[in-house]
This record gives structure tokens, sequence and C-alpha cells, in this order.
């Protein structure tokens, strides 16, 4: 008879045990609670994206919310070569212009060789072809001479054409390879220098076309250049003329081309000028707000404390 008192006392000290236990349980799950409510409040302050640290999930098991991971994927996709700001739009304008400053150096050394004349045995693009044409006595001597003083009146336009071109060429390809990163990385004096460069060299290019061709008009009409045409006509070489040449209209048509090429490259990077610096504005307004957010979120549990005091 006194058997079952005792099983009943001591199922009465278990049950008061495992309330104990369960007592001890709630409490740890409202610190929990507690903490995950006070992440949760520091994540909201740093919701608009001013904050560079990813946001703190309470679980491993819990996917982060879908605006989350829709902001965090481009992050992980964005692994730029040095090609893809190289071949930006900045960057094709100058490689063109570089191209179209070689052809114009090409075009003007074959436009010296071709009006240097048969018969010139000196200079650029002296050719020997005297047997071919029978030019002999006074007459071969007299178009050696002429040769040699139209080619010495042409060669300002050349020595001073094949510097001008390989100065652009060069400052043009070395922008192109300093371009290798992103703007607002590269160095403000350098994107200044390349807008002023582009600006100097599309007007230095229109300058340059029209002296060269106000040069050629004004030496193919002396004296000298009539009496060559007179020369060569007289044996059937009607194209040895005094009108402008074809590799002369070449050189101007190039060199309005890389103009155009220097002004569309200004535009651009003006705009992109503009944009490194919304850019820069915008961070620095971020940045601003980070640490605005940090220090109300480290307001937020002293306001707690007192609260709770």
């Amino acid at each position: 008879m006194s058997q079952p008192p005792r099983s009943n006392r001591g199922d009465r000290e278990r049950n008061g045990e495992h309330r104990e236990r369960n007592g001890e349980h709630r409490e740890r799950n409202g610190e929990h609670r507690e903490r995950n409510g006070e992440h949760r409040n520091y994540r909201d302050s740093n919701d608009d994206g001013s904050s560079s640290r990813p946001p703190y999930y309470p679980r491993e098991t819990d996917p982060p919310p879908k605006h989350v991971r829709e902001r965090e994927a481009p992050r992980e996709e964005h692994h730029e070569s040095k090609c893809s700001h190289i071949c930006s739009r900045r960057g094709i304008m100058l490689i063109c212009a570089v191209l179209t400053n070689s052809l114009v150096l090409i075009c003007l050394i074959a436009a010296h060789m071709v009006s240097s004349g048969m018969s010139s045995g000196g200079g650029l693009g002296g050719f020997d072809m005297n047997s071919n044409f029978n030019l002999q006595g006074t007459e071969l001597q007299k178009a050696r001479e002429l040769d040699m003083q139209y080619s010495q009146m042409r060669a300002p336009g050349l020595y001073g054409g094949i510097p001008f071109c390989l100065t652009l060429g060069v400052l043009s390809l070395l922008f192109v390879v300093a371009g290798n990163k992103p703007p607002h990385h590269m160095s403000r004096k350098l994107l200044y220098g390349a807008l002023v460069f582009q600006a100097v060299g599309a007007v230095a290019y229109v300058v340059a076309v029209g002296l060269y061709l106000h040069f050629i008009i004004r030496v193919n009409a002396t004296d000298v250049c009539q009496q060559r045409a007179r020369i060569y006509g007289g044996r059937g070489y009607t194209w040895m003329n005094c009108d402008v040449g074809g590799a002369d209209a070449a050189v101007a048509l190039f060199g309005l081309i890389t103009a155009i090429l220097y002004g569309v490259g200004t535009v651009l990077t003006f705009q992109t000028i503009r944009r490194v610096r919304r850019y820069l504005e915008e961070r620095k307004r971020r940045e601003a707000e980070k640490q605005q957010a940090r220090a109300n979120a480290q307001r937020a549990p002293l306001r707690a404390d007192t609260t709770s005091v």
C-alpha cells in the first residue's frame, strides 16, 4: 500500500525537473529572439545598399531574401579583363586614330615618291627608267634638274608631316595602353589629359590638312612644276601634271577622318569624366549614409539598455 505514493512522488519530481528544463529552454529561446530582432533591425538599417558588408542571416539553413539575392548576384559576375576597358568606345576611337595616323604617314611618303619624278636619281622615291622612255641629252639633264628642284620644294611638307603623324600616333597609342583600367580607377589627370589631347588633335589635324593642301597647290603653281609637266607630257606622261595628285588627296582624306575620330573621342571622354564625377559623388554620399547607419546601429543598443533600466 505504500508503494503507489512513492511512485507518484517520483513522477512529481520528474515532472518538476522537466518543467525547470522547459523554463530554461524558453528563456534561451527568448534570448535568441531578442538577438535575432537586433540583427533584423541592423540589417534593415543597412538595407539601402550603402553598406559594403553582406547581410547577416540568423540561421544558415534560411535562404536570403529575394531582394538581397537580386542585389548581390551582379557582384559575383564582374570579372572584367583589361581588353574590355581598352576596347571601350573611347579606346576604339583612339585605336582607329592610331590606324588613320599610320595611313596618313604612308600616303604622305607615297605622294612624295610618286611626284619626285622618274628620272630623279636622288631623294626619296627616285627612279631610273631613262632607257624605257628614251630621255637623252639636254632633255634628260633638264628633267633631272627640275625633278630635284620640285622634290626640294615639296620636302617641307614631307619632313613636317612625318613627325606630326608620328607624334600624334604614338601619343594616341600611349593613351590606349593607359586606359586598361576602369575609368573611376584612372587618374583624373590622365582623363583630363586625354580630353585635351584629343581636342587639340582634332583642331590640329584640320589645320594641318588645310596647310598641306595650300602648300601643295602653291608648289604646283610654280614654273618648275609647269616645265616638268611639259617635259613628261611630251613623252606620254599626262598624269605627271600640276594638279593635286591622288596620294595628296588621300593624305587630306585620312587626315580629316582622323580629326573626326579625335572629335568624337573628345565628346566620349567628356561624358566619361562626367560619369566618373557623378560616381565619386554618389560613393561619397553612400559612405556618409553608411557611417550614419553604423552610428545609429551603435546607439540603438544603448537606448534599449537605458529604457530597460
